[in-house]
């Protein structure tokens, strides 16, 4: 873990924007490698190459759409 620092920072809801604090950890190169979530009312949203958030409130089905419409479709494991 030599190869990494962390990092607190402050990540609004994927959905509603909503402000949650984070420890960020990233590689050597300033990649994202992991998250976790300081707040309460939070909870980490899977994405390899960012760290993203959302309210504990929040539908799976309602994460999922706020992903796509800020992300995009993402990329099928056959291309």
């Amino acid at each position: 873990m030599a190869d990494t620092h962390t990092t607190g920072e402050m990540h609004g809801c994927i959905v509603c924007g909503r402000l949650h604090e984070l420890y960020v950890v990233y590689d050597k190169a300033g990649r994202f490698v992991d998250c976790t979530i300081m707040s309460a009312g939070a909870r980490v949203v899977p994405n390899a190459e960012r760290p993203l958030v959302a309210c504990d409130r929040h539908s799976a089905a309602d994460i999922e759409r706020a992903v796509r419409r800020v992300y995009g479709k993402g990329k099928d494991i056959d291309d």
